[in-house]
């Protein structure tokens, strides 16, 4: 049996209640069989691959918290800190019901290399809780949040982790993390991202990701002789990434038709409505039900649907595994050109291997919505400088990050046999700079 083999097995038995990330093992280990097998001996030597599908810490707390009816409730709180070869843990906080061990370990597993991908000196890490902040009143979640950072702080800081927000974690979360962490260790460092622009957030961190997916799909397009301009594309969710992949692909020149959240989803023929869409998600925090009531040509479905719609560009940006086989298969049947990953591994691997087999252009979400958290390392360069830049410098940062990312993984992919195999690509590039890290710092 190959090294690779023999270590996917390993990790299978030891970790099969892991679905998440046994799937995410899976798809980078595979991918970089051509770099282990040319160093198969010394790799295995120097148990290479343990250690690099092995957290370098994990840490499992509780977090009391009082509601305001008075009563106590108990969720468990996680902090994942994967490998810090090429810089301090990076990665976000989650906050849903479905939070547990193997989905925080899939997400920084994957924030590893996205992180590596960005050629900032950022390692990964990823954390969260099991707690459930919709309908939960301002204080619950203050309470909670203060409860939770309470014992995060005594493993994170400005050079050794660095969380940022994630579902269910925006601003306001953000905000009442730090003000306890300012609290507890009497610090005003950049030990969180996402943070408000009165206290150390940067410009453009809120439309980071979801403008970085735009960059690279449209450089995709373009180097592929295509453009955005006139294209339809269809979006699922609508968070923080939907809003913002759906503005900057419709500046770009697309007409984005669909949205979605864990309820349903619109279809609306016109185009969807950006500023409808944040009025509803951003500031009444309310249902894509009401989106309706602003755009009476448009239509609502319950459940499931986006990807029935037929469009040249798909952009999956709600959560991991949402787009099975039989919506690649529709919208292969339909004539997508490109998929690229807004949300963090949101196509099923069988999904995925149809697009490949079907010369669809598909990009992974650990290069695709990489922006995010390289415009989070931008904010940390402004706090560790004291300085502010302008939303215009750090977009044109952002769009040189992700164009220069993309060319990167479609180079990386030449390099060893897997042209316009992006999956591949990305794991690639960002496994050589993680493994030449390792190897110089000896034996930890």
């Amino acid at each position: 049996m190959s090294y690779v083999d023999e270590v996917i097995a390993m990790v299978s038995e030891k970790n099969s209640d892991e679905p998440e990330f046994l799937q995410a093992v899976r798809e980078v280990l595979d991918s970089i069989r051509p770099i282990v097998e040319a160093n198969e001996a010394a790799f295995r030597r120097d148990a290479v691959l343990e250690r690099l599908v092995n957290p370098e810490r994990q840490i499992k707390f509780r977090v009391p918290w009082l509601d305001d009816n008075g009563d106590v409730h108990v969720n468990t709180g996680y902090r994942v800190q994967f490998n810090s070869a090429i810089g301090p843990y990076k990665g976000g906080l989650r906050l849903h019901p479905s939070v547990n061990i193997g989905i925080i370990k899939f997400l920084g597993f994957e924030q590893i290399f996205k992180n590596s991908l960005t050629g900032l000196p950022i390692g990964g890490g990823k954390g969260g809780s099991d707690f459930d902040p919709k309908g939960k009143s301002d204080r619950e979640i203050m309470r909670f949040c203060q409860s939770f950072m309470t014992e995060l702080c005594k493993y994170i800081g400005a050079d050794t982790d660095i969380p940022a927000g994630d579902i269910g974690t925006g601003g306001r979360e953000i905000g009442y993390m730090f003000g306890q962490y300012k609290r507890l260790r009497n610090l005003f460092e950049g030990t969180l991202t996402g943070k408000g622009l009165s206290y150390g957030g940067s410009l453009a961190r809120t439309e980071a990701t979801g403008y970085g997916l735009l960059y690279l799909t449209d450089e995709l397009l373009r180097c592929h002789g295509e453009s955005l301009q006139g294209k339809t594309a269809v979006v699922s969710g609508a968070g923080n990434v939907a809003i913002y992949a759906i503005e900057k692909a419709q500046q770009l020149g697309a007409k984005v038709v669909t949205c979605s959240d864990s309820s349903g989803w619109v279809y609306d023929p016109d185009g969807i409505d950006v500023a409808a869409l944040k009025e509803i998600k951003e500031v009444k925090r309310a249902r894509l039900t009401e989106y309706k009531a602003y755009r009476p040509n448009s239509e609502y479905h319950e459940g499931r649907g986006v990807w029935s719609i037929k469009c040249d560009v798909a952009l999956p940006c709600a959560t991991q595994n949402e787009l099975d086989i039989d919506d690649a298969k529709t919208l292969v049947a339909n004539g997508v050109f490109a998929v690229c990953e807004g949300a963090n591994m949101p196509t099923t691997e069988a999904a995925t291997a149809y697009f490949q087999e079907n010369g669809v252009h598909f990009v992974p979400g650990k290069a695709a919505n990489a922006g995010g958290v390289a415009t989070s390392a931008l904010e940390m360069s402004q706090n560790s400088e004291r300085m502010s830049w302008t939303f215009e410098e750090v977009d044109a940062k952002l769009k040189s990050i992700m164009e220069n990312l993309y060319h990167n993984i479609d180079n990386a992919a030449k390099k060893y046999g897997f042209e316009g195999n992006y999956v591949a690509g990305a794991n690639l590039a960002g496994f050589e700079k993680v493994l030449d890290a390792m190897n110089a710092q000896g034996i930890v």
